[in-house]
Protein backbone atom coordinates (compact mmCIF):
# COMPACT_ATOMS: atom_id res chain seq x y z
CA UNK A 1 0.00 0.00 0.00
CA UNK A 2 1.32 3.35 -1.02
CA UNK A 3 -1.57 5.54 -0.71
CA UNK A 4 -2.55 7.56 2.27
CA UNK A 5 -5.07 4.95 3.65
CA UNK A 6 -6.54 2.02 1.96
CA UNK A 7 -9.98 0.27 2.83
CA UNK A 8 -10.49 -3.71 3.98
CA UNK A 9 -13.57 -5.57 3.93
CA UNK A 10 -14.01 -8.92 5.54
CA UNK A 11 -16.59 -11.10 6.93
CA UNK A 12 -16.31 -12.73 10.20
CA UNK A 13 -18.21 -15.40 11.44
CA UNK A 14 -19.53 -15.50 15.43
CA UNK A 15 -16.46 -16.03 17.45
CA UNK A 16 -13.46 -15.43 15.05
CA UNK A 17 -10.78 -14.87 17.11
CA UNK A 18 -7.90 -12.99 15.75
CA UNK A 19 -5.56 -13.13 18.50
CA UNK A 20 -3.13 -10.92 20.03
CA UNK A 21 -1.59 -8.75 16.98
CA UNK A 22 -0.75 -4.96 15.63
CA UNK A 23 -0.16 -3.51 12.70
CA UNK A 24 2.43 -1.50 10.99
CA UNK A 25 -0.44 0.81 9.92
CA UNK A 26 -2.60 2.72 12.33
CA UNK A 27 -6.35 1.08 11.37
CA UNK A 28 -9.99 2.19 11.97
CA UNK A 29 -11.81 -0.63 12.91
CA UNK A 30 -15.56 -0.45 11.72
CA UNK A 31 -18.32 -2.84 11.06
CA UNK A 32 -21.55 -2.32 9.62
CA UNK A 33 -23.05 -5.45 10.79
CA UNK A 34 -22.31 -7.17 14.03
CA UNK A 35 -20.32 -6.13 17.44
CA UNK A 36 -16.65 -6.53 18.11
CA UNK A 37 -14.83 -7.10 21.37
CA UNK A 38 -11.57 -5.21 21.23
CA UNK A 39 -8.91 -5.88 23.91
CA UNK A 40 -5.46 -4.20 24.75
CA UNK A 41 -2.99 -4.53 26.97
CA UNK A 42 -5.17 -1.78 29.52
CA UNK A 43 -8.44 -1.26 28.28
CA UNK A 44 -11.62 -3.43 26.70
CA UNK A 45 -14.32 -2.17 24.08
CA UNK A 46 -17.18 -3.43 22.96
CA UNK A 47 -17.46 -1.84 19.62
CA UNK A 48 -20.83 -2.25 18.26
CA UNK A 49 -21.72 -1.46 14.65
CA UNK A 50 -21.83 2.01 13.84
CA UNK A 51 -19.27 2.50 15.72
CA UNK A 52 -15.41 2.77 15.42
CA UNK A 53 -11.99 2.22 17.42
CA UNK A 54 -9.21 4.03 16.23
CA UNK A 55 -5.90 1.45 16.77
CA UNK A 56 -2.91 3.26 16.58
CA UNK A 57 0.26 2.01 14.75
CA UNK A 58 1.95 -0.92 16.98
CA UNK A 59 -0.45 -1.02 19.32
CA UNK A 60 -0.89 -4.65 20.56
CA UNK A 61 -4.99 -5.58 20.09
CA UNK A 62 -7.29 -8.63 20.10
CA UNK A 63 -10.56 -8.46 18.28
CA UNK A 64 -13.33 -11.05 18.95
CA UNK A 65 -16.41 -11.48 17.20
CA UNK A 66 -19.00 -10.90 19.27
CA UNK A 67 -21.72 -12.31 16.60
CA UNK A 68 -21.40 -12.05 12.74
CA UNK A 69 -19.42 -9.18 11.61
CA UNK A 70 -19.42 -7.41 8.50
CA UNK A 71 -16.01 -5.36 8.57
CA UNK A 72 -15.41 -2.31 6.81
CA UNK A 73 -12.09 -1.12 8.49
CA UNK A 74 -9.42 1.02 7.08
CA UNK A 75 -5.55 1.29 7.38
CA UNK A 76 -3.71 4.73 7.18
CA UNK A 77 -0.24 5.35 6.39
CA UNK A 78 1.81 6.94 8.98
CA UNK A 79 1.69 10.70 7.65
CA UNK A 80 -2.54 10.47 7.19
CA UNK A 81 -2.87 8.80 10.63
CA UNK A 82 -1.40 11.94 12.09
CA UNK A 83 -5.08 13.08 12.79
CA UNK A 84 -5.82 10.67 14.46
CA UNK A 85 -5.60 10.07 18.43
CA UNK A 86 -2.13 8.78 19.95
CA UNK A 87 -4.61 6.10 21.91
CA UNK A 88 -7.30 3.82 21.14
CA UNK A 89 -10.57 6.10 21.44
CA UNK A 90 -14.00 4.85 20.13
CA UNK A 91 -16.17 6.90 18.26
CA UNK A 92 -19.26 7.32 16.40
CA UNK A 93 -19.83 6.92 12.59
CA UNK A 94 -21.77 9.51 11.18
CA UNK A 95 -23.90 8.47 7.54
CA UNK A 96 -20.93 11.04 5.85
CA UNK A 97 -17.94 8.90 7.10
CA UNK A 98 -19.87 5.34 6.86
CA UNK A 99 -20.51 6.10 3.31
CA UNK A 100 -17.08 7.34 2.99
CA UNK A 101 -15.58 4.11 4.23
CA UNK A 102 -17.46 2.36 2.48
CA UNK A 103 -16.38 3.96 -0.72
CA UNK A 104 -12.60 3.44 0.15
CA UNK A 105 -13.39 -0.44 0.40
CA UNK A 106 -14.63 -0.46 -3.36
CA UNK A 107 -11.41 1.58 -4.26
CA UNK A 108 -8.14 -0.32 -5.59
CA UNK A 109 -5.25 -0.12 -3.39
CA UNK A 110 -3.12 1.71 -5.46
CA UNK A 111 -6.01 4.38 -6.09
CA UNK A 112 -5.63 7.29 -8.27
CA UNK A 113 -4.20 10.41 -6.53
CA UNK A 114 -5.10 12.71 -8.73
CA UNK A 115 -8.74 11.22 -9.10
CA UNK A 116 -11.62 10.36 -7.02
CA UNK A 117 -9.85 8.24 -4.26
CA UNK A 118 -7.75 11.57 -3.36
CA UNK A 119 -11.22 13.76 -2.75
CA UNK A 120 -12.56 10.61 -0.97
CA UNK A 121 -9.19 10.41 1.77
CA UNK A 122 -9.29 13.95 2.29
CA UNK A 123 -12.86 13.87 3.44
CA UNK A 124 -12.10 10.81 5.67
CA UNK A 125 -9.52 11.97 7.47
CA UNK A 126 -11.23 15.15 8.06
CA UNK A 127 -13.99 13.09 9.75
CA UNK A 128 -11.32 11.20 11.56
CA UNK A 129 -9.84 14.72 12.84
CA UNK A 130 -13.20 16.04 14.17
CA UNK A 131 -14.54 12.65 15.59
CA UNK A 132 -16.17 13.05 19.08
CA UNK A 133 -14.85 10.04 21.65
CA UNK A 134 -17.28 7.87 23.29
CA UNK A 135 -16.58 6.32 26.59
CA UNK A 136 -17.01 2.54 25.12
CA UNK A 137 -13.33 1.65 26.73
CA UNK A 138 -13.36 -0.06 30.22
CA UNK A 139 -10.24 0.18 32.10
CA UNK A 140 -8.61 -3.62 32.66
CA UNK A 141 -7.58 -4.36 35.79
CA UNK A 142 -3.67 -5.52 36.32
CA UNK A 143 -4.33 -7.45 39.58
CA UNK A 144 -5.29 -11.55 39.51
CA UNK A 145 -8.21 -10.91 42.15
CA UNK A 146 -9.80 -8.35 39.88
CA UNK A 147 -9.09 -9.98 36.49
CA UNK A 148 -11.38 -12.82 37.99
CA UNK A 149 -13.55 -10.76 39.13
CA UNK A 150 -13.71 -8.80 35.89
CA UNK A 151 -14.37 -11.97 33.67
CA UNK A 152 -17.47 -13.16 35.87
CA UNK A 153 -19.29 -10.17 35.67
CA UNK A 154 -18.57 -9.91 31.66
CA UNK A 155 -20.23 -12.90 31.85
CA UNK A 156 -22.79 -11.49 34.06
CA UNK A 157 -23.37 -8.03 33.97
CA UNK A 158 -26.38 -8.02 36.22
CA UNK A 159 -24.28 -9.98 39.02
CA UNK A 160 -24.91 -7.53 42.05
CA UNK A 161 -22.69 -8.88 44.93
CA UNK A 162 -21.07 -6.24 46.85
CA UNK A 163 -16.74 -5.83 47.33
CA UNK A 164 -17.11 -7.28 50.42
CA UNK A 165 -18.65 -10.35 49.21
CA UNK A 166 -16.78 -10.45 46.24
CA UNK A 167 -14.06 -10.41 48.69
CA UNK A 168 -14.85 -13.61 49.90
CA UNK A 169 -14.81 -15.35 46.52
CA UNK A 170 -11.40 -13.92 45.24
CA UNK A 171 -9.76 -13.75 48.59
CA UNK A 172 -9.35 -10.46 49.50
CA UNK A 173 -11.14 -8.12 51.63
CA UNK A 174 -13.47 -5.61 49.99
CA UNK A 175 -11.76 -2.35 51.16
CA UNK A 176 -8.22 -4.12 49.77
CA UNK A 177 -10.09 -4.26 46.52
CA UNK A 178 -11.65 -1.12 46.40
CA UNK A 179 -8.14 -0.05 46.86
CA UNK A 180 -6.69 -1.81 43.96
CA UNK A 181 -9.81 -0.97 41.53
CA UNK A 182 -8.74 2.80 42.36
CA UNK A 183 -5.23 1.85 41.52
CA UNK A 184 -5.71 -0.21 38.33
CA UNK A 185 -8.39 1.56 36.87
CA UNK A 186 -8.70 5.09 38.19
CA UNK A 187 -12.55 4.44 38.84
CA UNK A 188 -14.18 3.11 42.10
CA UNK A 189 -15.34 -0.50 41.79
CA UNK A 190 -19.41 1.08 41.34
CA UNK A 191 -17.93 3.37 38.38
CA UNK A 192 -15.77 0.65 36.71
CA UNK A 193 -19.42 -1.71 37.01
CA UNK A 194 -21.32 0.79 35.44
CA UNK A 195 -19.23 1.05 32.26
CA UNK A 196 -18.62 -2.37 31.90
CA UNK A 197 -22.33 -2.40 32.08
CA UNK A 198 -22.91 -0.02 29.14
CA UNK A 199 -20.53 -1.72 27.38
CA UNK A 200 -22.17 -4.68 27.05
CA UNK A 201 -25.61 -2.97 27.24
CA UNK A 202 -24.25 -1.50 23.38
CA UNK A 203 -23.48 -5.12 22.31
CA UNK A 204 -26.87 -6.31 22.94
CA UNK A 205 -28.72 -2.79 22.08
CA UNK A 206 -26.52 -3.07 18.53
CA UNK A 207 -28.26 -7.26 18.16
CA UNK A 208 -31.50 -6.22 18.40
CA UNK A 209 -32.46 -6.60 21.93
CA UNK A 210 -35.39 -4.70 23.23
CA UNK A 211 -34.01 -1.71 25.67
CA UNK A 212 -35.74 -3.46 28.40
CA UNK A 213 -34.22 -6.64 28.29
CA UNK A 214 -30.65 -5.23 27.89
CA UNK A 215 -31.72 -3.07 31.57
CA UNK A 216 -32.50 -6.22 33.17
CA UNK A 217 -29.63 -8.18 31.52
CA UNK A 218 -27.20 -5.90 32.79
CA UNK A 219 -28.22 -5.65 36.06
CA UNK A 220 -30.17 -2.29 36.26
CA UNK A 221 -33.62 -2.47 38.38
CA UNK A 222 -35.52 -0.47 35.71
CA UNK A 223 -35.88 0.23 32.15
CA UNK A 224 -36.11 4.46 32.92
CA UNK A 225 -32.73 3.98 35.76
CA UNK A 226 -30.70 2.16 32.50
CA UNK A 227 -32.16 4.89 30.20
CA UNK A 228 -30.90 7.54 32.36
CA UNK A 229 -27.43 5.73 32.89
CA UNK A 230 -27.38 5.39 28.86
CA UNK A 231 -28.39 9.14 28.27
CA UNK A 232 -25.65 10.11 30.74
CA UNK A 233 -22.53 8.56 29.03
CA UNK A 234 -23.71 8.49 25.01
CA UNK A 235 -26.04 11.64 24.83
CA UNK A 236 -28.88 9.47 23.49
CA UNK A 237 -31.82 7.42 24.50
CA UNK A 238 -31.35 3.18 23.72
CA UNK A 239 -33.26 2.23 21.23
CA UNK A 240 -31.64 -1.17 20.10
CA UNK A 241 -30.41 -0.67 16.40
CA UNK A 242 -32.11 2.56 16.66
CA UNK A 243 -29.54 3.83 19.27
CA UNK A 244 -26.55 3.66 16.58
CA UNK A 245 -28.21 5.90 14.38
CA UNK A 246 -29.23 8.38 16.52
CA UNK A 247 -25.77 8.73 18.15
CA UNK A 248 -24.21 8.96 14.73
CA UNK A 249 -26.43 11.66 14.10
CA UNK A 250 -25.38 13.41 16.93
CA UNK A 251 -21.85 13.87 16.66
CA UNK A 252 -22.47 14.77 12.91
CA UNK A 253 -24.10 18.23 14.37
Amino acid sequence: MNRPLAGYSHDYARGHDTGLHHHAKAQLLYATQGAMRVETETTDYVVPAGRALWMPAGWAHRVRMAGAVAMRALFLREDAARVGPAAPTAFPVPPLLRELILAACAMPLEWDEAGRGAHLAALILDEIAGAVALPLGVPAPRDARLRRLAETLRANPADDRTLEQWGEAVGASGRTLARLFLRDTGLSFAGWRQALRLAEASALLAEGMPPARVAARVGYASAPAFGAAYRTAFGVTPRGRGTIGATAALAGR
